[in-house]
């Protein structure tokens, strides 16, 4: 039988993804062993896992290096990869928001200065609106733009809104909810289409209780 290769994001969210598979019948003891390896392999439940950078999931799934990835809906959102979408797992539930110093007043009259780590997904969302802005990219601590003037608002991930309460931030506008998601590769996903919807089938089972 062929494996299923699954792309897991390191970090606290990919431990909580893989506990969630071990519970749905995927379990590869070798994974929870301390070792620097990154590969991992269970071929009695047909599967072989890989840590990799959560931005960097997507990639491995569209381009065939993994049959299915978990990785967040704001990535899918920037980078808009070409790969099928199959379940809200409901794991790293956050949401993307529009945030200002809490005295901040827009004016329509000016260009809006944005500053973001998602240039695409805050362009889709102003142009949505006709608002003229101006996109200043960014790829560390977003917070601190608008308390040097670097920009007018930020566009970011918020999670409990405490990071932004502690630099005198408040968030402003929701765009739109975020949450890790199971996605696949296309071509895996019609050559492998048993064992992924029954994967499918599985963990969606094991999150539902978990949803809100």
């Amino acid at each position: 039988m062929d494996m299923v290769n699954i792309a897991l994001p390191k970090g606290r969210l990919g431990e909580k993804v893989y506990n969630l598979l071990k519970s749905a019948g995927y379990p590869c003891p070798a994974i929870e062993a301390e070792s620097r390896k990154l590969v991992f392999e269970n071929p009695e439940a047909g599967v072989r896992y890989f840590w990799v950078k959560p931005s960097d999931v997507a990639i491995y799934v569209e381009r065939g290096a993994a049959d299915v990835g978990v990785a967040g809906k704001d990535i899918l959102l920037e980078y808009g990869p070409d790969v099928y979408e199959l379940a809200d797992l409901g794991l790293g539930r956050c949401r993307m928001c529009v945030a200002a110093k809490k005295d901040f007043r827009d004016r329509r009259d000016r260009t809006l200065r944005v500053a973001t780590k998602f240039p695409h997904i805050a362009g889709r969302y102003y142009a949505g609106q006709g608002r003229d802005i101006d996109i200043i990219q960014l790829n560390g601590s977003i917070e601190i733009a608008p308390i040097l003037g670097l920009s007018d608002v930020i566009v970011d991930i918020v999670e409990t809104g405490k990071t932004l309460l502690e630099n005198d931030l408040e968030p402003r506008e929701t765009i739109v909810p975020i949450s890790a998601r199971l996605i696949a590769n296309k071509v895996s996903y019609k050559f492998k289409h048993r064992q992924i919807s029954a994967l499918c089938g599985r963990v969606q089972e094991q999150a539902s209780p978990r949803l809100p």
